[in-house]
């Protein structure tokens, strides 16, 4: 029977595999040379890469699954308070992110502060704050039941305000939905995502509300994992619903596209769907079978999640604020001059693997030293 230490230990390897994949399709050598499983669909479709981020979100929820049965010994004030100082700080952590390094280089070469008015507003961490935030009061005040049919009303929902309010022509084109005209109505163009070409933000503040269904699932089966996880029958009707959400999103499809850019209802049930099989995979091998020489590898990773991840994102900020030389910043002259000899597409590989590599030594180190930063 598998240990309530060794439940932990196959959700510290799922998170763990969620950021060691995350960093891996964020920081390619260049964009240009990713293998396509490596890169997000470009509208309708769905690649490996797709599921990394609804991953980190079912991930949270899995957590959230341990840490709310502590709740019950507080007051509601200290609840609250825990929610929203989370909240907060991963939210900032986002924003401040993309404001980062807080300066840039002027026409004369010069250091100039990142005009905040053109600073992103939303983005990854900003979805998981709010998706985490929204999701922790929905199950603290309605119970998990409760939540699990008001997250079914929000995807139903969902699809028909993106049917009837969006362009009639077609009411899922990227400037056509009815989120992107939210989106620019709330925040203007300029704290938007231009990486579509168009100001266009794939964590935009509409498309946010079906991801808190990856959450409230994530908790979903961690509780039901903590309850029904020591057995074979737990394992099957975890591997069960995982199929059965997976039908469902196959069918869906059909009229409300799988799209990870909108965050279709279709694809929270996809994505949902294969977490479960996936998770159930993990808890097979590691809790059932006992084969966990592999895993510390992940664990490192799912101990230090939101630092690592930062971690990441920041240190490739650094590598594309510094210019060795004039216009090639440290990041590219490293993939030209390096890792591009082993060619185009296998060295942009072989600079994401090295980086995640190199964030894995930091987490390796704050393992050893039993330093694990929680927010």
């Amino acid at each position: 029977m598998p240990s309530s230490n060794q439940r932990f230990l196959a959700l510290d390897v799922f998170r763990g595999m969620t950021i060691c994949f995350m960093i891996i399709v964020n920081t390619p050598g260049s964009g240009q040379f990713s293998y396509s499983p490596l890169e997000h669909a470009r509208w309708h479709g769905f690649t490996p890469t797709d599921l990394v981020f609804p991953s980190f979100l079912f991930a949270v929820g899995n957590a959230m699954s341990f840490v709310m049965a502590k709740w019950a010994n507080l007051s509601q004030s200290q609840v609250l308070g825990k929610i929203f100082k989370r909240t907060l700080i991963i939210f900032l952590c986002g924003y401040l992110l993309y404001w980062f390094p807080f300066v840039e280089l002027d026409k004369d070469n010069h250091l100039i502060l990142s005009p905040i008015s053109q600073t992103r507003i939303l983005g990854v961490l900003q979805r998981i704050a709010l998706a985490y935030c929204i999701a922790s009061l929905l199950i603290y005040y309605l119970k998990p039941k409760a939540s699990v049919i008001i997250g079914g009303i929000i995807l139903l929902l969902y699809w028909g305000v993106m049917m009837w309010f969006g362009d009639p022509n077609d009411p899922l084109s990227m400037t056509g939905n009815i989120g992107y005209k939210i989106d620019k109505w709330l925040m203007g163009e300029n704290h938007m995502y231009h990486g579509e070409g168009v100001a266009f933000d794939p964590e935009g503040w509409l498309s946010t509300l079906p991801s808190v269904v990856n959450v409230i699932a994530g908790y979903i089966a961690g509780q039901f994992l903590q309850q029904k996880g020591k057995t074979y029958e737990g394992l099957s009707k975890m591997l069960l619903a995982g199929f059965a959400c997976i039908v469902v999103a196959y069918f869906w499809d059909l009229v409300f596209p799988i799209n990870k850019k909108l965050w279709t209802s279709s694809f929270v049930l996809y994505t949902v769907g294969l977490d479960c099989v996936i998770i159930s995979a993990i808890i097979y091998v590691v809790d059932f079978l006992g084969k966990t020489k592999l895993t510390y590898f992940f664990t490192v990773f799912g101990k230090n999640p939101l630092f690592i991840y930062l971690l990441s994102e920041v240190g490739a900020g650094v590598l594309y604020f510094i210019q060795p030389r004039t216009d090639v910043s440290l990041y590219s002259w490293l993939y030209e001059n390096i890792f591009k000899h082993a060619g185009l597409y296998f060295g942009s590989l072989l600079f994401a693997v090295s980086w995640m590599l190199v964030c894995w030594l930091v987490g390796y180190i704050l393992d050893k030293r039993k330093i694990y930063v929680r927010v």
